[in-house]
């Protein structure tokens, strides 16, 4: 059975061994990090399944260190690892391409938990290959990569990829912003504000637009005071693309 390789780059020494045994008790694969030099080469390095970032790094800060492993790694699961309380961080972060974040202090049990949701994501898109059509773009959501042709393409986040999945998955009906924390995030509202379901819609919208300049505009419809739901412009199938 694969053992899932998690990188933890955290500067406290104290946290960072916590989080190492941790996740090593509960059966990772762990690498660990104190600056954010050492841990952008661990996290972009062979195959990694989840990395943790703090953002208040020496040499290299998390926002850094996420930015260049977006564009070499642009589909690797991250989790922030923040002190910071401010959401402009939290927006920031999660504009960025963030999978998730944690606010310290935090107890082992809940990150744990998120761990094991965005791993869970991850090996569950994994199982099969499943391919969304949005006019002729052609989405592959095992590879989280959209194709409009040859020369013309763009990657998909890890959670992009999964709200894209379910959307369609559940075309017929419009789908709560709730429900979307629960069965793409694995966890409740209390964990994380429903406005990370917008922000990421809204990163998603913007990459299945076409660049020949095609209006997908019907690929998510907004619900008033509900949430969203696959729009016409999204088809789906199951099979290789």
């Amino acid at each position: 059975m694969h053992k899932a390789r998690i990188v933890v780059v955290e500067d406290e020494p104290a946290i960072r061994r916590g989080l190492t045994e941790a996740l090593r008790l509960s059966g990772y694969d762990v690498s660990e990090a104190a600056d954010g030099l050492t841990g952008l080469r661990e996290a972009t390095s062979g195959a990694v399944d989840l990395v943790l970032l703090d953002i208040m790094l020496p040499k290299k800060d998390g926002f850094e260190v996420l930015a260049e492993l977006r564009r070499v790694c642009p589909t690797r699961p991250v989790i922030l690892l923040t002190a910071r309380g401010s959401e402009s961080d939290r927006v920031r972060g999660l504009k960025m391409g963030a999978d998730d974040y944690v606010v310290k202090p935090f107890s082992v049990t809940e990150l744990l938990a998120r761990v094991e949701a965005v791993l869970r994501r991850t090996l569950k898109a994994a199982e099969e290959v499943q391919l969304v059509r949005c006019g002729r773009a052609k989405i592959d959501l095992r590879r989280r990569e959209i194709r409009w042709s040859a020369d013309e393409r763009a990657d998909l986040s890890e959670t992009e990829a999964a709200l894209l999945k379910y959307l369609v998955s559940n075309r017929e009906r419009a789908v709560s912003r709730e429900e979307m924390l629960g069965r793409v995030w694995g966890i409740g509202t209390a964990g994380l504000e429903t406005r990370a379901v917008d922000m990421h819609i809204a990163r998603l919208r913007a990459k299945l637009k076409d660049p020949a300049g095609d209006d997908n505009a019907e690929a998510i419809v907004t619900v008033r005071s509900h949430g969203y739901m696959a729009g016409p412009g999204l088809t789906y199938e199951k099979g290789t693309p």
